[in-house]
Parts: structure tokens; C-alpha cells; sequence
């Protein structure tokens, strides 16, 4: 071999030695740098006509597994999902607390029946009414903050995803732009790992957002698809596209993270977002929080209800002058529906009886002071409220007004209510006191329940002309708000309207009265039904049909922020009302109320235990328990959600680690491996260096000779 042939061998691997070398520095350098991939530096012979002339770099190439690392994607995208959703729900279950907590809202509602308790063995005690008056006052207010907060919360979530899609239309950006840096590079020849590591890390940063998985381009490059096949980066960039609210409101139509290519054509990407942070905000903002806040209201409701049935049929001593109902939405012509009997009772200072009316809805006749019956004359709440105020005669008075009852004692005296013991009067499911709020201990000023007691044969009482928006949204994904125009006059035309396939929801769902006169919507096809819009108002009372029947996300579920003890109540402990009217006897003159009667009390610290009926609500289904135990229900979901979520994110966190550690066996850097190689391609550089040297000195050697 001529001295060119030597120096041209030695030179080959003198470079070759050096890239080596350099690839290998830059291994050690990144040993601890998450998602880089060792580069591995193979050799080739070189040879001309058969004869060789040393080495050349065959590939550059980073050892991955392909397998390893869409398994690396897959399970950082879970545990970014997990580790959201169990951060957010911590958050929330630390403010409900543990049943066990004094502070907590389980703990309050069992220290308000027992304070009720405490003030019905002393009822002349007037600490002992403002204590259990006080305990009630903070237990609303314990309902109402626990709302807001879950309301905080979601609108921080929702602006959590619109930080996180900047996030990702970055990432999505930079990848794209390394994918056409990688095609220039890889067309001329050039090392591309370099670009690879980073953009494998940036896809590795991706992963935590949205579950991804990439295919080797066809000229280099990635192209990133989500988990279900829908293009990310490609040939083309797409971004993402949200404008978040930032509100956390229940009933909140948040619009559709949309991803757009460059040509303009955009898709919801929602649906085929299965994993990654974006996917746990996605689910704690629409399902976890409305589903808590609901069963947060049920619960609320459920209180103030339990003690508004019993407060209904007591008294204070001396009784009130007045009562005032709730505004039930009703009007006037509104088919009464009672069934069962009860008693108003008019009484004089000093307990005695000045004037009875027993109301016999089964026969639809009033009696006064225990005489004959006569006809209420008419069906309708405009009907009773007449006769009432005619059988009260002197005694007193009766209006509705706004939906509104008011029943009316003269010259000084009280009025009070009793339910026939034997035969209660009810109206869907509530006596009548009860259901219209005349002597409520808990006010709010929206429906605190829903079972109307209307029926389709009712006036819908709306405006022809307003509109109710009912959003669908499809089983995949797809959402479309349909309109519908209040016409015709009755509820049952409504319903129609609302149900027809053409124009209402009728393709989707439908709504549909109970016994109880509680709408409810039925979903078929896995739609998913929301009234989100609403312009009705019911006659004069400035109810909207959302309002009554609980239809939308807001009505239902934001309950648990308006409920407070009566402001007769809290000013005055005296007008709790812990006794029950006596009539044993109930001839005029006769005394039917006592100061030292308990049994008003009694009746309302025993509600905490009576059984009662409770909507479905969140992840609970309807049932039929006492309030104790229904609270209990509660404290378990959201402990139960909180658990799962964190043992979910510790799952998913551990096979993550595992995942990450796989690849790491084949991906990562090996310090001894490397020094190894670090070791063999010095000495092949030496070798090449000294072999260089030597032809040099032949060469000078051969010239001095010459």
C-alpha cells in the first residue's frame, strides 16, 4: 500500500474516531436528561475497486423502541389524567371534610338537630332557641360557601384549559417546525439525532396534555396523532382552539375545544381526547363538580325541607299574626290536586281558640268551628283561597297573590296549621303548609323542590313566543342547541312542543310529568339533554319554567347558595316554632296552644332520622331514607371519588415510572458503556494519530533521501 493509502486509512479513522468520540460526549453529557435516547455511532469499511481505504460513519442513529415508547406515551398521559382529577377532587373533599370533623358540613347538620333538640326540652329558653337558630343560620351558610367553592373551582379548571391548550398549540408549533428541519437535514445527509432528542422530548411534553402516538414520517420527521388516530402534526400544522370563560356557573355553556387545520376546517376534538391533563380538567369541569354540586343541593334541600315539614305544622306561642308562603309558581287557575285534610286555626293571645276551618280536599268542603261542610265551590287554588277567606269571616283573611299564600289573623290574634293526623293533606308529597311555605323555618328565594303538583290538564301560564334552549349533546361528541317556541296554552302543549322529533328534542329524549307533577327529561340514544336557555316567566310570579321544574344544571344544583333561616325567625327566637296546636277538644274558646309544649320541637329534631324521599342526584340514584342517612350517602361519594382518584393517579403514576424505566433500559445512557466506548474510540484515534505520524515522518524521511 502506497504512503497516500496509509494516510488516507489513518486519516478515516482519525474522523471517524472523532464523531464517535463527540456522539458519545453528548450521551454522557444528557445521562440524566429525561426522554433523551443514546446515540449509537456504527462503522463501515470503505473500499475502491475492491481495494480498502479505511472507515467511514454507516448510521447515526438513536437506539429507541418503538414499542417502549408509545407505552411511555400511553401511561404519562394516564398519570398526567389521574394526577389532575385527584389533585382537584383533594381539593373539594378538604373543604367538605370528614364526618368526624366538627367543622365540617356532616358535622353541623347532626349538631343543628341536636341543638333543636336541646331547645325542645327547654322551649321557655330563649339561648337555647337562638343556639339552635345560630347552628342552623351557619350550617345554610356552611351549604351556601361549599357551592361557591365548587364553583371556584370549576371556573379555575375551565382556565386551566384554555393555559394548558396555549400550552400544547406551542409544543404542537415547535414539533412541526423540527419535522422541516429534520427533512432538509436528512435530504443532504446530515446527523439528525440531535433534532430527534428534542423533539422526542417535546412529544414526551405533549403526552402529559393530550394522549398521542407517532409514526415516522416518510421523509424524516414524526407525524403525532392522538390516540384515536385524528392527525396532530403531520404535513401541515393544526392548533388547538378554545376562548375559556372563566366562569364557574352550573349551568355554563362552555363552547367546544375545536382543533383547525391551516386550510380553516375545523373538528371538536373533545371526544378524541382520551387521556393526559386536558382530559382530567375536561372531566372534573363537566361531570366531577356538577355531579358534586348536585349532590351537594340535594343534600341542602333536603335539610331545609325536613325542617320545613315539621316547622309547617307547629306554632310559636303565641302563634304569628300572619303567615306568608313561598312564591310555588302557581296561579289562581290552577287545579288545586290536594288530597287528605288539615286545619287553620285562628287563636287569641292567650292560646285559646277564636276560629277552626277543617279543609277536606278528598270532599272538596270546608267546615268552620265544627259545623257543617260546605263546598269549596271550584277545583282551582283561586277557588280555596275564596272560600277560606270567607270561612275565616272575621277572624281573619286569605290571598294568593305571585303565587304567594297569605293567611291573616284580626284584631291581634295568631294564625297556626295542623295536619289531620289520620288523612294529611298532600299535594305532591307535601302537606299544605308545607308545600306552600306558610310557615317556613328555611326560605329561599328560588323553588327549593320540584314536584309541582301540575299536570298536563294545567295552563302552562308562559308567553307565546318565549324559548327554551335544550342542548344535545351526541355520544360523540357532537353538541347542537335546539330551540323552543313557547305556543298553545296548556302543559301538555308544551310538552308536545318540547318532544316533537321536527323541531323540540323528540329525535333525543323527551320530557314527561310524574305523579307528583315533577318534569323530568328521558334520554335515549346516549344523548346527553340540557336546558341551558330560558326566557319564560309563569304569569305573574316570575318563575321560569327552569326555575319550577329544576330542568336545568343552575336551577337544581344551585340551590344549596339560597337557602337562610326566616327572617321572623332569626330576628325573634321566640317565633321558632316548637309546639303544636291542641285540638283535643277544638271548641271556640277552648285553649289549643301552651307555652311549655315541646312537641313542635320534638317533631323537628326527629326529621333528621324520618324517612323521606330524595331526588337522584350526582352519582346517587333516587331513594327513600332519612336525611341522616342520606348525608352519609354523600360524605361517602365524595370520600369514595377522592380515594379513587387518588389510587387511580398512585396506579398510574407507578406504571408510568415503569414504563419510563423500560424504555430508560434500552434508550437511556449506560455511564459504563459509554466510558467503555469512550475508552476504545480514543485509542482508535491515538492509533490513527500515530499512524499519521509515522507516514509524515516516512514521508519526510523519503524526501531527505531524495
Amino acid at each position: 500500500m502506497s504512503i497516500n493509502g496509509v494516510l488516507g486509512n489513518a486519516l478515516t479513522g482519525l474522523l471517524t474516531s472523532q464523531t464517535a468520540m463527540r456522539n458519545t460526549s453528548n450521551n454522557i453529557a444528557n445521562v440524566n436528561t429525561p426522554g433523551y435516547a443514546r446515540v449509537d455511532t456504527q462503522f463501515s469499511a470503505r473500499s475502491y475497486a475492491g481495494i480498502g481505504a479505511g472507515v467511514e460513519i454507516g448510521t447515526i442513529r438513536r437506539v429507541v423502541s418503538e414499542f417502549l415508547d408509545g407505552s411511555a406515551l400511553r401511561t404519562t398521559s394516564g398519570a398526567s389524567e389521574a394526577e389532575t382529577r385527584a389533585d382537584l377532587l383533594d381539593r373539594v373533599q378538604a373543604q367538605f371534610g370528614s364526618p368526624d370533623d366538627s367543622g365540617s358540613i356532616f358535622a353541623r347538620l347532626q349538631s343543628t338537630f341536636t341543638k333543636i333538640g336541646a331547645a325542645a326540652l327547654d322551649p321557655a329558653s330563649i339561648a337555647g332557641r337562638q343556639s339552635a337558630i345560630s347552628q342552623a343560620e351557619q350550617l345554610f351558610d356552611e351549604f351556601s360557601r361549599l357551592s361557591a367553592e365548587i364553583r371556584t373551582v370549576r371556573a379555575e379548571t375551565d382556565a386551566r384549559i384554555g393555559d394548558s391548550i396555549g400550552k400544547v398549540n406551542s409544543l404542537l408549533t415547535e414539533i412541526h417546525d423540527i419535522n422541516a428541519q429534520i427533512s432538509r437535514l436528512h435530504a443532504s445527509g446530515g446527523d439528525v439525532t440531535g433534532l430527534e432528542n428534542r423533539q422526542s422530548q417535546l412529544i414526551d411534553e405533549l403526552s402529559k396534555y393530550v394522549d398521542v402516538r407517532t409514526q415516522a414520517g416518510s421523509s424524516g420527521g414524526v407525524i403525532v396523532r392522538t390516540g384515536d388516530g385524528v392527525e396532530l402534526v403531520g404535513q401541515t400544522l393544526k392548533t388547538f382552539e378554545y376562548n375559556a370563560s372563566g366562569q364557574g356557573g352550573l349551568n355554563a355553556a362552555y363552547s367546544a375545544i375545536t382543533l383547525r387545520s391551516e386550510n380553516g376546517t375545523a373538528i371538536n376534538i373533545e371526544p378524541h381526547i382520551q387521556s393526559g391533563e386536558l382530559r382530567g380538567l375536561l372531566d372534573v369541569r363537566d361531570h366531577e363538580l356538577p355531579e358534586l354540586a348536585a349532590e351537594l343541593s340535594e343534600l341542602a334541600a333536603g335539610s331545609a325541607d325536613a325542617l320545613n315539614e315539621a316547622h309547617n305544622n307547629a306554632t310559636a306561642v303565641p302563634a304569628p299574626a300572619s303567615l306568608t308562603g313561598r312564591n310555588t309558581g302557581l296561579m289562581a287557575g290552577d287545579a288545586l290536586n290536594f288530597y287528605g285534610a288539615t286545619t287553620v286555626a285562628i287563636t287569641n293571645a292567650d292560646g285559646t281558640l277564636a276560629r277552626r276551618v277543617d279543609i277536606d280536599f278528598d270532599a272538596g268542603t270546608l267546615s268552620v268551628d265544627g259545623g257543617g261542610a260546605t263546598p269549596i265551590g271550584g277545583g282551582t287554588v283561586g277557588d280555596l283561597v275564596t272560600a277560606l277567606n270567607t270561612a275565616l269571616g272575621g277572624s281573619g283573611s286569605a290571598s294568593f297573590t305571585n303565587g304567594s299564600l297569605q293567611i291573616s289573623a284580626a284584631g291581634g290574634g295568631g294564625v297556626s296549621m295542623l295536619q289531620d293526623e289520620a288523612n294529611p293533606s298532600d299535594r305532591g308529597g307535601r302537606g299544605f303548609s308545607h308545600f306552600f311555605g306558610l310557615n317556613d323555618m328555611i326560605v329561599s328565594e328560588r323553588p327549593a323542590f320540584f314536584e309541582t303538583g301540575l299536570s298536563d290538564a294545567d295552563a302552562h301560564g308562559f308567553t307565546p313566543g318565549e324559548t327554551l334552549t335544550f342542548r344535545v349533546t351526541g355520544a360523540n361528541g357532537t353538541v347542537r342547541d335546539i330551540d323552543v317556541t313557547v305556543g298553545g296554552t296548556s302543559f301538555a302543549d308544551l310538552r308536545n312542543a318540547i318532544n316533537d322529533a321536527t323541531s323540540g328534542i323528540g329525535n333525543y329524549g323527551s320530557i314527561q310529568f310524574d305523579a307528583d307533577g315533577q318534569l323530568s327529561i328521558s334520554e335515549s340514544g346516549g344523548n346527553s339533554i340540557q336546558l341551558v336557555g330560558d326566557t319564560t316567566s309563569r304569569g305573574g310570579t316570575g318563575l321560569s319554567f327552569s326555575q319550577m321544574f329544576g330542568l336545568s344544571r343552575e336551577a337544581a344544583a344551585g340551590r344549596a347558595e339560597a337557602f337562610s333561616v326566616a327572617d321572623r325567625i332569626a330576628n325573634n327566637p321566640e317565633q321558632l316554632s316548637l309546639a303544636q296546636l291542641d285540638l283535643a277538644s277544638g271548641a271556640v274558646g277552648d285553649t289549643v296552644l301552651f307555652a311549655g309544649d315541646n312537641r313542635g320541637g320534638l317533631a323537628l329534631q326527629s326529621m333528621l332520622t324520618s324517612s323521606r324521599a330524595f331526588d337522584a342526584a350526582g352519582g346517587l340514584n333516587s331513594a327513600q331514607t332519612s336525611l341522616e342517612q342520606f348525608a352519609s350517602r354523600v360524605a361517602g361519594d365524595i370520600g369514595l371519588r377522592a380515594a379513587r382518584a387518588d389510587s387511580d393517579r398512585a396506579s398510574a403514576l407507578a406504571l408510568a415510572e415503569q414504563a419510563e424505566a423500560k424504555r430508560a433500559e434500552i434508550s437511556g445512557v449506560n455511564m459504563d458503556e459509554e466510558l467503555a466506548n469512550m475508552t476504545i474510540y480514543q485509542q482508535s484515534y491515538n492509533a490513527s494519530a500515530r499512524l499519521i505520524q509515522a507516514a509524515k515522518e516516512m514521508t519526510d524521511t523519503l524526501l531527505n533521501m531524495v
